[in-house]
């Protein structure tokens, strides 16, 4: 796999297509090799029926024709591939908010979202690394709706967590004590992407996440830009200084 500026994908130089082509070639050599040895030893008075050999060079060029359609299908499909490829650049370094439990801190800051449904009475946030170790627990709302969280890496002891993968997991109950559906989704930005498996990529950090499950792509937030001081401003008049003594004179 070769990655370029964070789009990555593989190329297959050696095609299921390009493999059936040699093998035929050589079979096909074998049996010419062989068709010629029998013709020059035959019995002039008894020649060799030809058309057995005549139906075997028909379904090699049968063959022959099926493996060069497959090689062009394949050159279709890679194509097709390399299209993927373009379209993801549109999600570079953009946030994406993805449909998934896993989340990434980067630079101590996380975010995400629960849906819970309505008839909850009692609703607990955790957040586990990436070893299953729980480190942040809280008690999440009982509100039907969607509810976002901003997390900052801290944990529930008040030590502040290293970058990386993490995972959520929202319980929410009813009144019966019955476990409710609860609709997770994550937001992050987009470091790379690229084919993993025939399936089109989007890297957010160390987390990978099918293309499929992206719900809603978004402009990075950005810093406001500070307002620039005049470089030379006009000095304010000092309400306690002496009038103009030329004015006073011409009064």
């Amino acid at each position: 796999m070769s990655i370029i500026n964070g789009i990555s994908g593989s190329v297959n130089t050696d095609t299921q297509a390009g493999q059936s082509a040699q093998g035929l070639e050589e079979d096909l050599n074998r049996f010419l090799t062989l068709l010629t040895t029998q013709l020059q030893h035959q019995d002039p008075l008894d020649p060799m029926d030809a058309t057995q050999f005549t139906s075997q060079l028909v379904q090699f060029a049968s063959v022959e024709q099926q493996i060069y359609q497959n090689s062009n299908l394949e050159k279709l499909l890679a194509l097709q591939e390399t299209n993927k490829l373009a379209s993801l650049v549109d999600f570079m370094d953009n946030v994406v908010e993805v449909e998934s439990q896993d989340m990434v801190l980067d630079e101590g800051s996380a975010r995400f979202t629960y849906s819970i449904p309505v008839g909850a009475v009692e609703t607990q946030v955790t957040i586990s690394d990436a070893f299953g170790k729980q480190v942040f627990t809280i008690d999440g709302s009982t509100d039907p709706g969607i509810h976002a969280v901003e997390w900052d890496g801290t944990s529930n002891g008040g030590q502040q967590l290293p970058d990386g993968l993490y995972r959520t997991q929202v319980t929410s109950f009813d009144r019966q004590g019955n476990l409710l559906d609860v609709f997770h989704t994550t937001f992050g930005r987009v470091t790379g992407a690229g084919v993993v498996d025939g399936k089109t990529t989007l890297f957010i950090g160390p987390m990978r996440v099918d293309q499929d499950s992206v719900l809603s792509v978004q402009k990075p937030d950005t810093t406001p830009t500070a307002s620039v001081p005049d470089p030379d401003p006009e000095p304010e008049p000092d309400p306690e200084a002496d009038p103009d003594p030329e004015a006073e004179a011409e009064t």
